[in-house]
């Protein structure tokens, strides 16, 4: 028998800065998530690095010495990639790489590589490599003197421009080509969407690694993938959903990330279409989460990039099962009580309160509180029904408990 070869992470450091719009503790919440995303991708974290400057380093993103403590601990400890929180101009990339002589990769370079990891379906693959292109084209120059260093010798003096510019026409004309099977994929996926009839579309959104698919399985009944890593869904689905008697249409789209590439926006406007066509919007937030406050300020950024703010919406806190306040010492009459102390029952009289009704927690894995779920969102969809078409009132009562 086959033994079964384990898998090996890389060897990785990462790298951020603390700004004056991006405070240290922002900052190390950014470098969490960062090592998050590099373990979804293959990576091993063995330190992180922070520096604190007004702006990054225009030619190395961060300062000479920072640079040198980084290059002697890669060197010690035989670390293969280093990950920098932020995006890198192509001559940062160039000019870092020259130092620290290892891989060097930004944030937007690790999310693009787990998309390209987890696309199965052909749409999905399409819509990562046309962004992976558009960041690519511009730092070819710099890919291109990595090259010429690594192999050195004959063969690779003189042409290295005319290599350069024949890989830039490749890559256009590449982007060009995707472009336009993209835009044929989006006019049969528009046709499907005309042809799902007039049922009430509601579409999952919210941050990435919230819950959204594990939810979905749940009052849908289906086989979605689900995973506790980040981005482990792509291709969006779409299920027919039965709650009491009344059909509706459910999708669960990709998650959103902070500092999420423009490039992936572009490529992924058609998924998020889902979105923009959704009648009804359940927002998944992971209150277990500390900064599940900037996660809905995120989630609700890139829904008004998309025109989708204003849709009515359900936020729907899980994951309550994960979530554990910190408790304050008696004895400790300094302590403050602030947001980390407050129980599920605090967060409930807290602004979450005052949306109308509009919020209800549960835990999606425990089944905790979804027959609530299951009557509120059938109490939305019913009402978006009924106002399409009055003359079928009689036929959906108020609901009445599975």
């Amino acid at each position: 028998m086959i033994e079964e070869k384990e898998f090996e992470y890389e060897n990785s450091v990462i790298i951020g800065l603390i700004t004056k719009v991006q405070d240290e503790e922002k900052a190390h919440e950014y470098l969490d998530e960062l090592e998050f995303l590099a373990y979804t991708a293959g990576g091993q974290v063995l330190k992180r690095f922070t520096q604190k400057l007004d702006t990054p380093n225009p030619k190395t993103f961060i300062g000479t010495g920072k640079m040198e403590e980084v290059r002697a601990f890669i060197e010690e400890h035989e670390v293969t990639t280093a990950i920098f929180d932020d995006e890198l101009s192509p001559a940062q990339q160039k000019n870092i790489e020259r130092v620290l002589q290892c891989k060097i990769i930004d944030r937007t370079n690790l999310i693009l590589d787990i998309f390209a990891q987890r696309a199965k379906t052909s749409y999905a693959r399409t819509q990562v490599e046309l962004a992976q292109y558009e960041y690519l084209l511009p730092r070819l120059a710099g890919m291109w003197t990595h090259l010429e260093r690594q192999r050195g010798g004959i063969g690779m003096r003189g042409p290295g421009e005319t290599e350069i510019e024949t890989d830039r026409r490749i890559v256009r004309d590449r982007i060009a080509l995707l472009k336009k099977k993209l835009e044929g994929i989006d006019r049969q996926m528009a046709i499907q969407r005309g042809n799902r009839g007039a049922l009430v579309r509601v579409a999952l959104v919210g941050y990435t690694n919230v819950g959204k698919s594990t939810l979905m399985n749940v009052i849908s009944k289906s086989e979605v993938f689900a995973e506790n890593k980040l981005f482990a869904t792509l291709d969006t689905t779409v299920r027919k959903v039965v709650i009491g008697n009344l059909p509706f249409l459910l999708s669960d789209t990709v998650g959103f990330i902070r500092k999420l590439p423009t490039q992936l926006v572009e490529s992924f406007k058609s998924t998020l279409d889902e979105v923009r066509e959704a009648d009804l919007l359940l927002h998944v937030v992971d209150i277990s989460h500390a900064s599940f406050e900037n996660h809905i300020a995120s989630v609700n950024q890139i829904l008004d990039e998309i025109d989708s703010k204003d849709k009515p919406t359900l936020m729907v806190f899980n994951k309550i099962d994960a979530y554990h306040p910190e408790e304050i010492d008696e004895d400790d009459l300094i302590t403050e009580k602030t947001m980390v102390h407050n129980t599920l029952e605090d967060w409930q009289q807290t602004y979450m309160a005052r949306t109308n009704g509009d919020a209800i927690f549960i835990s999606a894995l425990n089944k905790d509180n979804l027959e609530e779920f299951r009557r509120i969102v059938y109490q939305k969809v019913r009402e978006i029904h009924i106002t399409r078409f009055p003359y079928n009132n009689f036929l959906y009562p108020e609901y009445i408990e599975e």
